[in-house]
């Protein structure tokens, strides 16, 4: 009976098996890689909105305090979004007639709600709380980037659980004191502490962060 495989055979079978393996592990790296960029993250994505609010200029230049319009930051899951009157307190003395601030207007007129677009929106299998984050010490920057410092609002962290455990395992590196949980590195009155870590050790005893309780995963999951 004729040979039906050559000796060369054996070597095709071979590489075609180490290629597959490789083209198999190509093409996972690649969707792992994929997951990780702003493609899908959409970091420094700006989100179309229906006014085209400065935090720059309301923070840095009018000095606003965050909690001004995020009132429920301290004590719920959600900082929660201005209400149209918390616009117009100011805007019915300012800016009274400016083109851009009809929709907030028209909102206050008619008593509908304008429609933001979360910038910072989490999956739904995801819980965040703000109110523990910030009663237990993580600054707005920590998370939400150099907002004083942006004309409109854009995402500056991946927001994925691999960052957010960079954090919970190791707390000391991120925790501030109570005190400047609202204020931003590039503003005068912030100064940064010079030892964040002993800082952050400190602190982290003091507002009794249980850092073994912060990497089990029904923290996020429930």
């Amino acid at each position: 009976m004729p040979q039906i495989f050559t000796p060369a055979a054996n070597t095709v079978a071979k590489a075609s098996i180490v290629g597959g393996f490789l083209l198999v592990a190509s093409l996972l790296s690649s969707v792992f890689y994929l997951g990780s960029t702003s493609y899908v993250t959409r970091q420094q994505d700006v989100r179309p909105q229906p006014v085209p609010f400065s935090h720059r200029h309301h923070v840095n230049q009018l000095g606003i305090d965050c909690r001004y319009c995020h009132t429920s930051v301290e004590e719920s899951n959600f900082a929660g979004l201005p209400q149209t009157k918390t616009c117009m307190s100011c805007h019915s003395m300012v800016w009274t007639d400016a083109p851009m601030l009809e929709p907030v207007r028209e909102s206050y007129a008619t008593g509908e709600s304008l429609e933001w677009v979360r910038v910072h929106d989490l999956p739904d299998y995801v819980y965040f709380n703000h109110s523990i984050h910030v009663n237990k010490g993580i600054g707005c920057e920590s998370c939400h980037g150099a907002v004083n410092e942006m004309a409109l609002m854009f995402q500056e962290n991946s927001l994925q659980m691999m960052w957010c455990l960079e954090c919970h395992r190791n707390p000391e590196a991120h925790i501030r004191d109570r005190a400047d949980i609202y204020k931003f590195e590039s503003q005068p009155d912030y100064d940064p502490p010079a030892d964040q870590l002993a800082l952050g050790e400190q602190l982290v005893r003091s507002y009794k962060v249980n850092k073994i309780q912060l990497e089990d995963c029904s923290i996020c999951h429930r």
